[in-house]
């Protein structure tokens, strides 16, 4: 099933699951005891299709599918006038939700990523790269991208507004995850990552795809003339990613200035896909900082198959 708003000549999202699965790609698991009625969790999330590159698997989360409960439970049904907050799944340590409840969020997600296990980060947004492959300790690095040759190993960001960007080299060679928001993405968190992806795998930008994945959209992502002249003086470019608004304010696209960079950076523009999934406009579907503040955070993925 394609996602409505997630376009791109070569790669497509395809739609999330009910039920704890395997990421679609085998048969539904028993859901982990948890402190909440497992009955009332609906695992959802969007599974990626690499074209030509079978090794590479990648999901978003969504906020469905957990066990959290509070600011961090998922909403009723939309069709369902009244209908009660189910489990949510936050897999953020650091925004104050229950911390059991987060282990086994976290262990559910171990199920969707089909045995893959997810490597978090201490993301500051900045523009550090944490080599997963030369990894020696189970402390979260501090760094907002990940990269890894490894299977088996999911290089995972968390966001609830800020971008999400997955990256796969050809043949499966190597992968990587993003976590930008406007102040890495502005510093060149992805260019870095880009570049190290290259290098590792021994492949050219315009070889590489990419997915962007949920954020915040242009209708909601106001930004300030500092944010703006952040990209535009180093980038003119970029000026068409931003519409004015109110006096000293802008309407920014994140996800056209994502794109705008990567092809700068040397990227093929039809192996960069996705956009489109307004974090702050699907308060049933995703978390938002913007919109809530005290909120949780879904997770992006990417791993290569062991098989």
């Amino acid at each position: 099933m394609r996602v409505r708003g997630f376009t791109g000549v070569g790669l497509r999202v395809q739609g999330g699951c009910q039920g704890i699965h395997s990421g679609g790609s085998g048969p539904a698991s028993a859901p982990p005891p948890g402190p909440h009625d497992p009955k009332r969790c609906a695992a959802t999330w969007l599974s990626i299709a690499w074209p030509g590159n079978p090794r590479v698997r990648g999901l978003f989360t969504s906020r469905a599918g957990g066990v959290s409960m509070g600011a961090y439970a998922a909403q009723g049904r939309p069709d369902q006038a009244g209908s009660p907050a189910i489990g949510g799944m936050n897999l953020g340590t650091h925004v104050g939700d229950d911390a059991l409840a987060v282990v086994v969020n976290r262990e559910r997600l171990r199920v969707a990523l089909s045995g893959a296990q997810p490597v978090f980060l201490q993301q500051v947004h900045g523009v550090d790269l944490a080599d997963l492959d030369a990894l020696t300790t189970q402390k979260e690095p501090v760094a907002d991208a990940a990269m890894t040759t490894r299977p088996g190993v999911a290089a995972t960001v968390l966001v609830a507004d800020c971008l999400p960007v997955l990256f796969a080299a050809p043949g499966g060679r190597g992968v990587a995850a993003v976590h930008a928001g406007w102040r890495g993405l502005a510093s060149g968190v992805l260019e870095v990552t880009l570049h190290a992806l290259c290098v590792r795998s021994g492949c050219t930008p315009d070889q590489v795809q990419a997915v962007l994945g949920p954020a915040i959209g242009p209708q909601a992502f106001e930004v300030g003339d500092e944010v703006r002249a952040a990209f535009v003086h180093a980038q003119p470019r970029t000026a068409s990613a931003f519409r004015p608004g109110l006096p000293d304010k802008w309407w920014a696209d994140i996800w056209q200035l994502a794109r705008i960079r990567l092809q700068l950076a040397g990227m093929a523009p039809d192996l960069i896909a996705g956009g489109g999934l307004c974090t702050y406009g699907n308060p049933q579907r995703f978390y938002s900082y913007r919109r809530q503040r005290v909120t949780g955070r879904q997770a992006a993925c990417v791993w290569l198959d062991t098989d």
